[in-house]
């Protein structure tokens, strides 16, 4: 005797709404699951609300790719400065890089500690900015301002021009960034790097010629989806992608802390020019 096939409908009330359709038949089951878009909370003006610190939960400062956990550079500080192993956040975890531009990333991942622009407290430039070990906050007016995100780090800033075509006077660390409304998500344009910044600590670079597209999507109250595509023809064959999720800090005294490093690498770089008494 053949078996009828049975739909049951089951109802899982969470904080996205999520509904699974199970399917049952006769030696299978399909299981469908749905969840609806989530829209994020407005401003004023009706634009998606990204108002908040946010911050970065990963380890993609010490290395964009997939990377094992390995002992520090200094000895002395034992595992404090040890590397944490983790999983990349570059798309199919490979950066196309061209033969003479990953001789040179070989070769920052050799003189990390001394040439990387963090340990110099150089500004961090864009995406990785985003994801340092630090939090970020995003500023958001109405719908005719710009967007400013500052950043605990360095006391960096950027600023997002929305919607105008205007062009930067000089290079920069942080570049330059054009931002537009897409539905839910956030699209910004970065150009007009100096070309001094490094992704990670694992010694990925760029060049001058950098052009960065990212875009943040709300997904829930607390938590962005962040997806940049980057290109930059003088150092890889082609455009490559990274994403990862970007969270609220919700403590409720949650702001960001003065972390200004200069003073504390003055004598890293400067030291070999101090007058001795």
């Amino acid at each position: 005797m053949k078996h009828p096939v049975r739909h049951l409908w089951l109802a899982c009330v969470g904080s996205a709404g999520v509904a699974l359709a199970v399917a049952a038949a006769p030696g299978s089951i399909q299981v469908e699951a749905q969840a609806p878009t989530y829209t994020a909370a407005r401003t004023p003006d009706g634009r998606p609300d990204l108002n908040g610190i946010w911050q970065a939960v990963n380890t993609a400062n010490w290395d964009l790719q997939d990377h094992p956990a390995r002992k520090g550079e200094v000895l002395a500080l034992g595992a404090a400065f040890s590397v944490p192993g983790g999983a990349g956040v570059v798309e199919g975890n490979e950066i196309p890089y061209r033969p003479e531009a990953l001789a040179k990333k070989k070769e920052n991942a050799a003189t990390w500690l001394k040439n990387d622009p963090e340990i110099k407290c150089y500004l961090p430039g864009v995406p990785r900015a985003n994801y340092m070990p630090y939090p970020f906050q995003i500023i958001q007016g109405p719908a005719s301002s710009d967007i400013l995100m500052a950043y605990e780090f360095a006391d960096a800033t950027r600023v997002i021009h929305m919607n105008t075509k205007e062009t930067s006077p000089v290079d920069t660390w942080m570049g330059w960034s054009i931002g537009r409304w897409d539905g839910e998500t956030l699209v910004v344009e970065v150009t007009d790097f100096n070309g001094e910044t490094w992704f990670d600590r694992a010694g990925n670079y760029h060049s001058d010629a950098l052009h960065v597209t990212e875009r943040y999507t709300p997904v829930s109250p607390d938590r962005l989806h962040y997806e940049v595509t980057i290109e930059d023809p003088k150092v890889f064959t082609r455009p490559w992608k990274i994403q990862m999720p970007l969270y609220r800090r919700t403590e409720p005294n949650a702001r960001l802390t003065e972390y200004k490093c200069v003073e504390f690498v003055e004598q890293l770089i400067y030291g070999e020019h101090y007058k001795k008494p």
